[in-house]
């Protein structure tokens, strides 16, 4: 098994969600034998899914990855646009074309930029994994919304390959020395950017973090405490700040094993 599988495999198993199914099982197996530590699992299980799906500590956890960069107030001039991948669907019937998910912001502010003139290029980094059914690579869809928004296909350049943030900015690298590119803005969600800040800076590529696609602002941290009805809502767990704190962990895990590969 390669590491790509494992890096996607393993983390199922420490994530919210998949360790409180773990623990379930562990508590369907005592209680077959009518051991007496059944409950303790089913506890353990209960304490993670309150825990990580409660919007007040999910908010505080995302928050602490996604603001660490701002975009500038002043969005410098610079060579290219660097946008990495994960912000498209593949072309798959029913569609027609790529669709934006949830993380189209990318490519929304890539466009900005390009058209405020910020940088001449936009260099689009993203392939597909082929066990997940391969399909067209996300440099390629990218590539085509951004020209439903005005961007001029030769103001794209598409790096295909690359399958997760190392290798993101090892591909890139090459495209900018190829280009003789020194400077770039890189855009990719605000939870995501810690990690690719650090890889595409130990790469030596000079970069001004563009975040974008924050899930926690300052009106949604002032929503908790606007209303009675607002601070008992906030307490209650949802799916999405489940979902939310489970991206975070990740982020944090991802760091950590990347450090370990001496990616970072």
């Amino acid at each position: 098994m390669n590491f790509l599988f494992l890096s996607k495999l393993i983390p199922l198993f420490i994530y919210p969600l998949g360790l409180a199914i773990i623990l379930l099982i562990v508590a369907l197996l005592l209680g077959l034998k009518r051991s007496p530590w059944t409950a303790l699992p089913i506890g353990l299980a209960l304490i993670i899914l309150l825990t990580a799906g409660n919007p007040f500590l999910s908010d505080r956890l995302v928050k602490s990855l996604e603001w660490q960069y701002f975009p500038p107030s002043q969005m410098p001039n610079t060579d290219a646009i660097v946008v990495l991948g994960g912000a498209t669907s593949s072309i798959s019937p029913p569609r027609i074309i790529a669709d934006l998910n949830e993380h189209g912001d990318r490519l929304l502010y890539a466009a900005q930029l390009y058209q405020e003139g910020k940088a001449p290029l936009i260099i689009l980094s993203g392939g597909r994994i082929q066990w997940f059914g391969g399909g067209e690579s996300e440099a390629t869809d990218m590539a085509e919304i951004l020209q439903i928004m005005g961007v001029p296909q030769e103001a794209i350049i598409e790096e295909p390959n690359s399958l997760n943030t190392y290798q993101n900015a090892l591909y890139t690298k090459k495209i900018l020395e190829e280009q003789g590119i020194k400077q770039v803005i890189l855009i990719t969600s605000a939870f995501h950017m810690p990690r690719a800040v650090l890889i595409f800076r130990r790469q030596g590529i000079d970069i001004i973090p563009a975040a974008t696609d924050f899930l926690v602002s300052e009106q949604k941290l002032q929503e908790y405490n606007h209303s009675l009805e607002s601070k008992v809502i906030s307490f209650f767990p949802n799916t999405g700040s489940l979902d939310n704190t489970t991206r975070a962990i990740k982020e944090y895990i991802g760091t950590v094993v990347y450090r370990l590969r001496g990616w970072l």
